[in-house]
């Protein structure tokens, strides 16, 4: 074990260099970048609640493409009892997110993700 030294000290500048990033958000509280996504103020309500949409949304939208396209089922009735056309461009992106730079890239592109929503759909940007 002559090399003992050069290993552990090795392994220690390893480690350090692995958690920096960890250290960077511990220190300031705070990821260098966070989404912003940009909606349209005059909409007060979206077709579910925020929280619901943030972590079920493309569960809903294959759930539309599903219904509206193999189904001929367009509309869609929320939980709160409102329907609404089941519709990426006609509903969501005319109504509360009209810029999909603004709206679904921000996120989409924070997470890493390329969905396939934009094969089919023309954002009009």
């Amino acid at each position: 074990m002559y090399d003992a030294g050069k290993i552990i000290t090795g392994i220690v500048i390893f480690l350090i260099l692995m958690t920096v990033p960890i250290w960077y958000v511990v220190a300031t509280g705070q990821a260098s970048y966070v989404p912003d996504p940009k909606v349209n103020p005059d909409e007060t309500q979206c077709v579910e609640s925020t929280d619901y949409m943030i972590k079920n949304h493309m569960v809903l939208l294959d759930e539309w493409k599903t219904s509206c396209v193999r189904d001929g089922i367009c509309t869609w009735v929320a939980s709160d009892g409102e329907t609404y056309n089941t519709s990426l461009a006609g509903t969501c992106l005319s109504s509360c997110h009209p810029s999909k730079a603004e709206f679904c890239d921000q996120c989409h592109s924070y997470v890493g993700i390329k969905p396939y929503c934009w094969n089919c759909h023309i954002s009009g940007e």
